[in-house]
């Protein structure tokens, strides 16, 4: 039966007989269910991890900036000394942080694992030198700072932190080879002795704060590796043992456990002083915060302003939409991380990129839940976010480890490898061959 249409042909299905096929229907985009879809194709990108991970970690740094100059200006006055003298500081201690994170996104896995045995030796000098009178320097009543002459000076236990990384990963990876992790003598030696041996180095000098941190790496690299829960909790426990009875004997930490989550500074001395203007700092913030630099809690109210409570200055200038913004930062690297330590068949890799997660999330955790009076104050800086060279520059370099494994992964090889320069012209000749063959082919082949 001819068609009725003039000018159109039926599809030859219908012309013999058949049923013409019934066109697919496109799944709708729009609605909650759309965007979640693409947002989920987009995260499942090879490249996605290595983007969010320089991407957040240059924005928490940059922002970090910026809040440091603005938090730190009454401190350096009330010194006699430049607005700007903490943010030079600081900005230069960015600069040389760069470079050791371009350095580490570059550097192969090889190398990463060569480096581990130096860097952990390293820091395990100048912990032990800090403890020498006239070398070691106190701040805070924490004996854990080495003077370099000057303003300068540097905490060996936050290098100390990185160390413990790539040495317990290399050592962890070497045991795996040799399929020695299923045995809990191999699991625990020598990775446990030498983690309190650090423990022990950072307690003289009287850094809770630090330990946690350390401890928690401890555990992060356990639990990667599949350490058995009743294992876990054994070493747990010891830990929280051992911790409760540090805490116990000194009235400092125990002073503020009675600060949390205290709104009255309280009586003679005013022992809660800095964490009842810390929630001061974020209930006046509201929304959007009373814009950047117009803090009044930073005037002298609010002790370390631009280090360990440089989040509330920022929830007190930028309000809530500012603080979320950093929460989500710090939870979009934690989480390519983790994607990162999961998409690998390299025990090296996944052992180090899990131990760095557990570094960055578990003190950015303290840092702000001590400012937010859930937890007790540590006095733990926000990672790559508030004042200190010591802590910046091993963080920074942590963070190109992250990036160097995301680029390790094969997918993300043949991506990146594919935006070289001159690949746009390869493919382009490559297209038009497969062109040419295609139009040679007979017209039944096709």
């Amino acid at each position: 039966m001819p068609s009725k249409i003039a000018g159109t042909r039926r599809p030859s299905a219908v012309r013999g007989g058949g049923r013409a096929p019934a066109t697919p229907r496109r799944p709708r985009g729009g609605g909650v269910r759309g965007l979640y879809e693409r947002l989920r194709k987009a995260w499942d990108r090879p490249l996605t991890a290595y983007y969010v991970i320089i991407g957040a970690g240059l924005l928490i740094t940059t922002l970090g900036l910026v809040m440091v100059y603005s938090a730190s200006m009454i401190t350096a006055l009330r010194y006699d000394l430049v607005p700007s003298y903490f943010f030079r500081k600081q900005f230069v201690a960015a600069l040389l942080g760069t470079g050791l994170l371009l350095i580490a996104s570059r550097m192969p896995v090889k190398l990463h694992r060569a480096l581990a045995y130096p860097i952990l030796a390293g820091a395990v000098f100048l912990m032990v030198l800090v403890q020498i009178p006239g070398i070691g320097h106190a701040v805070n009543g924490n004996r854990n700072w080495i003077s370099l002459g000057g303003p300068f000076q540097l905490q060996p236990s936050e290098f100390g932190k990185l160390g413990l990384i790539l040495w317990g990963a290399d050592l962890l990876a070497r045991k795996q080879d040799m399929r020695l992790l299923t045995q809990w003598k191999h699991m625990l030696v020598p990775l446990v002795p030498g983690a309190f041996m650090l423990l022990g180095l950072i307690m003289l000098g009287g850094d809770m704060g630090t330990s946690i941190i350390l401890a928690a790496i401890l555990f992060g690299l356990l639990w990667t590796a599949g350490a058995p829960t009743r294992l876990f909790v054994g070493v747990l426990t010891v830990a929280g043992a051992i911790g409760v009875l540090l805490i116990k004997t000194s009235s400092n930490r125990m002073r503020r456990f009675d600060c949390i989550g205290a709104t009255d500074p309280g009586g003679e001395g005013a022992p809660c002083l800095q964490a009842a203007h810390g929630i001061y700092a974020l209930a006046s913030g509201g929304w959007f915060g009373s814009g950047l630099g117009a803090s009044v809690e930073k005037w002298g109210q609010l002790p370390e302003a631009h280090t360990d409570f440089i989040f509330a200055v920022t929830g007190e200038e930028l309000g809530l939409a500012g603080t979320l913004s950093v929460l989500a930062l710090f939870a979009a690297l934690g989480y390519a991380g983790i994607r990162v330590a999961g998409g690998t068949e390299d025990p090296f890799v996944r052992f180090a990129a899990g131990g760095v997660t557990t570094w960055i999330t578990a003190q950015a955790v303290i840092n702000i839940g001590a400012v937010l009076g859930l937890l007790p104050i540590a006095g733990v800086p926000l990672p790559l976010f508030s004042y200190g060279g010591s802590a910046l520059l091993p963080t920074m370099f942590a963070v190109g480890l992250l990036i160097a494994f995301a680029r390790q992964e094969p997918a993300a090889k043949a991506a990146l490898a594919m935006r070289r320069p001159g690949w746009g012209k390869r493919a382009g000749k490559r297209w038009k061959s497969m062109r040419r063959r295609v139009k040679k082919r007979p017209s039944g082949e096709r």
